[in-house]
């Protein structure tokens, strides 16, 4: 989650040491292949662009980096375009999207897991000890009188953030989530189009930003991001985690069907996996390794927020229910 960075596209040279990767195939001669990402990947200047530039001076597989928006954009893009891609892998897709991208037949087998993060209420620390006012501990707490007005979310039938909320919501509410809703509505939750739009533009607890709002659903890992980029430096997070609101969101990344790279584009979905990569995830994108045993950042592990008991859902139910959900959603909150 590098949901920090709003970067641009830009061509990366990168390789991977079969070894590494786990694989048997190796391109032979240089290649150079198209890797689709959210629009937050970074393209320079952060871990994971080293760890690609090593990937590349190994194998000469050269990878063009595309940013295709928010994932929700991102995995409606590659169903439309399945079998004749405009990539040859694609990161990013989530357990809420998995379905759409699988249902869209997307993928050239099945994707892999490379990370997973929180999603979570975060809160404005100076705002609330201005106000003197306890921030929010649960679901429940933002739908009484105090919490009016105070918090804004993104739209669950367009960003994937929002539909990570929503799913959290229904976990924990069961059949009773439209009622919740309606609540939330009543007590003046703001509706953004985008992650980056409530983060930086209405969220006030954002580094630069003037928004008016003091809870914004973000990531566990949002306040880390928020010591590493501060400029000038500090040494203490300006936003907190409301822990007992955040739903467990993974991402995978996989081949996309109808590349004609096949070999490479394997190749490097593999180097995804490796622990050259993987230890470069928590201060590049703000998202936890795969592997447990990868070793974390001392800022990550200061800063950052793992809930103990995120609320979680089955890939399964989610892909029977998503757009139904969705629909209920947008007319209770939006329409």
């Amino acid at each position: 989650m590098n949901r920090i960075h709003r970067l641009l596209p830009l061509v990366l040279v990168a390789a991977v040491l079969p070894a590494a990767c786990g694989s048997s195939s190796v391109s032979k001669g240089p290649v150079t292949i198209t890797l689709v990402a959210y629009d937050s990947f970074p393209t320079k200047d952060s871990g994971v662009n080293t760890a690609l530039a090593e990937f590349t001076a190994q194998s000469g597989i050269t990878v063009n980096i595309v940013t295709a928006g928010d994932a929700g954009t991102m995995v409606t893009k590659a169903a439309l375009t399945a079998g004749t891609p405009e990539g040859d892998v694609m990161w990013g897709v989530d357990n809420t999207l998995l379905s759409a991208a699988t249902d869209g037949k997307v993928f050239d087998g099945e994707p892999t897991e490379v990370d997973h993060g929180d999603v979570c209420v975060n809160y404005d620390i100076a705002w609330f000890t201005k106000h003197q006012l306890q921030p929010p501990t649960s679901l429940d707490d933002l739908v009484k009188p105090e919490y009016k007005n105070l918090l804004v979310v993104e739209d669950a039938s367009a960003s994937s953030t929002g539909l990570a909320f929503l799913l959290g919501t229904i976990a924990s509410k069961g059949d009773q989530w439209p009622a919740y809703w309606r609540a939330l509505r009543a007590n003046g939750v703001e509706v953004s189009d985008s992650w980056d739009t409530a983060y930086y533009q209405r969220f006030s607890g954002a580094a630069g930003s003037k928004g008016e709002k003091p809870l914004v659903v973000s990531y566990a890992s949002s306040p880390p991001a928020e010591v590493v980029f501060a400029n000038p430096p500090r040494t203490d997070a300006p936003t907190g985690v409301s822990t007992d609101t955040c739903f467990r969101q993974i991402e995978y990344a996989g081949v996309l069907r109808g590349t004609t790279h096949a070999d490479a584009a394997k190749q490097l979905v593999s180097f995804f996996r490796s622990d050259r990569f993987q230890r470069e995830l928590p201060l590049s994108l703000f998202v936890n390794p795969v592997d447990p045993k990868t070793s974390l950042p001392d800022a990550f592990v200061k800063y950052g927020v793992v809930p103990t008991s995120p609320f979680t859902m089955e890939p399964a139910t989610i892909a029977k229910n998503r757009s139904a959900w969705q629909e209920q959603w947008h007319q209770i909150v939006v329409a």
